[in-house]
């Protein structure tokens, strides 16, 4: 969110292309809360566009439980990310127990970025997956990259609450129509990665993909209103 001058123009970039709500998180301070804040400034800003994921880090002594209260009760966010490479600790790690607890009593979606370091790799999401089943676990970039991307189509195949999220820095053709192909397109999120990327590139390869627009509708949008409850309570 520091790559643009605040959320009016995140807002305005929206409007431009046409995209009706961004999932919003920080994750560039050590500590969730000092990021956490930041996000819901933005999302109190706009908060018919803009919808706030908590971070979290595996914290001890029940800080993590305290602070994903904070977030999601008080500043109404809905979903959770954590990205395990700086955390240092692996997706399957059990200090991260504590988070995909919550997410399982309440039935949160939990996005989690994956790519081909060891604490990352999507196939580390199968055992985290099956322990807390009502968790939503949604595979960021699924894999990012060939190899990965495997382990990501592997591990949706096999647990039915494992999703699979679009947005990548690579450009290879035929990347949309393997994911929908592998696990379906009930199962494949849009995602842009904006501001750090350009969102009109990461819809374009979704628009120009080799699919039914019943499924295109579903990856764009209608996976995420689902997932999320937008509109709901």
């Amino acid at each position: 969110m520091g790559m643009t001058r605040g959320p009016d123009d995140l807002v305005r970039i929206m409007d431009m292309i046409g995209i009706d709500y961004a999932c919003l998180f920080n994750i560039f301070h050590d500590n969730g809360r000092t990021g956490n804040d930041l996000t819901a400034g933005w999302t109190r800003r706009f908060p018919a566009r803009l919808i706030g994921f908590a971070y979290i880090a595996p914290l001890s002594d029940g800080r993590a439980i305290a602070e994903l209260e904070r977030a999601i009760d008080d500043e109404g966010m809905r979903a959770i990310k954590i990205y395990p490479p700086l955390a240092g600790a692996a997706i399957d790690d059990t200090r991260w127990d504590t988070v995909y607890q919550f997410a399982h009593d309440r039935s949160l979606a939990i996005i989690i970025h994956t790519d081909m370091r060891p604490v990352c790799q999507p196939r580390l999401l199968v055992r985290p997956a099956r322990r807390f089943p009502n968790a939503r676990f949604v595979c960021a970039h699924a894999g990012n990259l060939p190899e990965a991307r495997l382990q990501a189509i592997d591990a949706a195949r096999r647990c039915a609450n494992i999703y699979l999220e679009t947005c990548t820095t690579f450009r290879s053709p035929g990347v949309i129509e393997q994911l929908v192909e592998g696990v379906g397109a009930q199962k494949v999120l849009y995602g842009s990665d904006m501001p750090v990327m350009d969102p009109r590139v990461q819809i374009g390869k979704i628009l120009t993909a080799r699919l039914a627009p019943a499924d295109v509708s579903q990856i764009l949008g209608l996976n995420a209103v689902k997932l999320l409850g937008i509109g709901g309570p």
